[in-house]
């Protein structure tokens, strides 16, 4: 058999990888599409049972770190938090980039409508994540140096080259995590995506703007020497760059390569057939 009949074959039989690539992202629209027509009260509900859920992952990571005063170990107690998230079905505002913007592009939802999803799950997980925390701070009184060293680790941090990165490197991997989701049907699989993201933006201290504004809520509240304006001080540059890195460095790389990928898929099955 010549390479070129054997090519010629291996084209025709490979035709799903082409599908296989569009299904995946008719999924992610599909997906997305869903999440920009839900209404405003649908949006905070599940943007606050996000911030919720994710304070339990931080609790975990609390008390780890309390213990054992090692960052990597705590992340991966943080885990327990975006398992939770995935398997309630809730939400944290930087898992709303890729599957948004791709419906967005795909014309099945407006600029406004991922402006109302964006900024409503934004506040609410904020808001969930708060009370969340205001209760374990009263739960775990103990705890308050550890959280006053966290909240000041991410205020007193300088608007630097390092800042802005580790910024980026946030929303990038939550952004990754929902990828690598939508790439498996398996439960177990997307499981270890949580925990592998879990050990890198908390392990890691990446910069996330929902995960550290709680931890400085939770030093607030417990008498750490922080402000509100410090927060905001934080926070502002945190949300931008979480949004360069999903949006600019995850969501449009991948929709470009998808797209591309699908053409060359196209454009070699036509040749296969024209030979």
């Amino acid at each position: 058999m010549s390479d070129d009949t054997q090519r010629r074959r291996i084209g025709r039989n490979d035709a799903p990888v082409e599908e296989e690539l569009e299904r995946s992202f008719e999924a992610v629209v599909t997906e997305g599409a869903e999440r920009l027509h839900r209404t405003t009260r649908a949006v905070i509900i599940t943007g606050l049972f996000g911030g919720i859920e994710v304070s339990v992952g931080i609790m975990a990571m609390l008390a780890v770190l309390h213990e054992t005063g090692n960052h990597l170990l705590a992340g991966v107690a943080f885990s327990i938090g975006l398992i939770a998230i995935y398997l309630a079905h809730s939400e944290l505002f930087t898992e709303d980039f890729l599957m948004p913007i791709a419906a967005v592009v795909a014309r099945d939802g407006k600029l406004r409508h991922l402006a109302k999803l964006w900024v409503g799950t934004l506040a609410a997980n904020l808001v969930g994540g708060a009370i969340m925390m205001w209760i374990v701070t009263r739960a775990f009184p103990e705890w308050s140096s550890t959280l006053a060293e966290s909240a000041e680790h991410f205020v007193n941090a300088p608007l630097n080259l390092q800042s802005i990165c580790l910024a980026v490197l946030g929303g990038s991997t939550m952004t990754l995590l929902t990828r690598m989701q939508q790439g498996t049907d398996s439960p177990v699989a997307r499981i270890i995506a949580c925990v592998g993201a879990a050990f890198l933006l908390a392990g890691l201290q990446l910069f996330h703007s929902v995960l550290d504004s709680l931890l400085i809520f939770g030093g607030i509240f417990s008498g750490a020497d922080v402000s509100y304006a410090d927060w905001l001080g934080f926070f502002w540059y945190a949300v931008l760059f979480n949004i360069v890195g999903g949006v600019v460095i995850v969501t449009s790389l991948r929709l470009l390569r998808t797209k591309e990928l699908v053409e060359e898929e196209r454009k070699e099955g036509s040749n296969y057939s024209d030979g």
